[in-house]
């Protein structure tokens, strides 16, 4: 764990505020790539993930841009009203589960509302390394989009397009921009589910294959538990067999019994949770795997998904 200072704070859109963190002791921070995320622990106890948009060269100094919530379980809510200036926070070192691929010949950035923080920071390195791209940044107006001062004075301005649901002459043509798939051409989206399954869906009618596309997710979409039921799990190591009914998770069943598997997001968006599976079939509720990863049925996310078959084996 890192113990970080906020230096500042600054309004960067509506409900949308940017937060400098630089280290208590004035040590460089970890070194950290384009896509990389930090997890924040919260004064209320909440650990939540925040991508880092400034340049990667920069160890001086992370920046996270948070959106505040309206469906707010209590951690966005809690940085907007209770962080300030001179704050400590205690954060993890950066993980990158949103890579830019080097074999890129040309990137294709999308950013949706405050999904603009990972893809800025790839902008930023791309544009370093002389990298071919162009980012296509849509919000619902000019006022709910963060860091377009930032994106006009770049040197990269004239690849940035910005599109506004209230302004129908910007709006994104995404089977114009995406017409032309080639091996070397990748596309990574982050924004809201919406955003994000229109980029997608227009991608893949368009013959995009699933290894030049990338996506981070950062929230789940809901899940209909109406039916959901009770299934078992077994832990593999000491054969301890658990029921976990229906209102239940397996991450909040194994830890009423003294197994804790760390968890952040509790949502199936993170990968923190992810455990592999020795028996037994998933019902992959998670937005983290692949469809490909998925399919293969060899581990799952326990903090929201569940069992198709009556038991799970656990490799813990």
């Amino acid at each position: 764990m890192i113990e970080v200072q906020v230096t500042a704070r600054h309004n960067e859109a509506q409900d949308i505020c940017s937060y400098e963190l630089t280290s208590v002791d004035g040590q460089p921070l970890p070194a950290f790539t384009a896509g990389a995320h930090i997890d924040v622990h919260l004064p209320n106890g909440m650990i939540r993930q925040y991508s880092l948009c400034n340049h990667p060269e920069e160890r001086h100094r992370y920046l996270i841009g948070v959106l505040k919530d309206v469906a707010s379980r209590g951690g966005s809510r809690n940085l907007h009203e209770q962080i300030l200036p001179g704050a400590r926070l205690l954060i993890s070192e950066p993980r990158n589960l949103f890579p830019l691929a080097p074999e890129a010949r040309r990137s294709l950035l999308f950013a949706g509302g405050i999904g603009i923080t990972p893809i800025l920071c790839m902008a930023e390195q791309l544009a370093q390394s002389g990298a071919a791209f162009e980012l296509h940044y849509c919000a619902r107006s000019r006022e709910r989009a963060a860091f377009v001062e930032r994106l006009r004075r770049s040197p990269y301005a004239d690849r940035v397009f910005l599109h506004f649901d209230e302004e129908p002459e910007t709006m994104l043509d995404a089977a114009r921009v995406l017409a032309a798939p080639g091996d070397n051409l990748h596309l990574y989206v982050c924004g809201p589910g919406g955003f994000m399954q229109h980029v997608l869906d227009t991608a893949r009618a368009l013959g995009w294959q699933e290894t030049c596309v990338h996506r981070e997710y950062f929230a789940a979409a809901p899940t209909d538990t109406r039916a959901d039921g009770s299934f078992s799990v077994k832990v593999a190591s000491s054969g301890q067999v658990f029921e976990v009914p229906a209102d239940r998770s397996v991450v909040q069943v194994l830890e009423s019994h003294g197994i804790e598997i760390p968890i952040s997001c509790e949502q199936g968006v993170c990968g923190t949770c992810l455990t592999r599976v020795l028996e037994g079939v998933p019902e992959h509720r998670d937005m983290f795997l692949t469809e490909a990863e998925q399919a293969c049925n060899d581990q799952f996310t326990p903090c929201c998904s569940r069992s198709k078959t009556p038991l799970l084996v656990l490799d813990i």
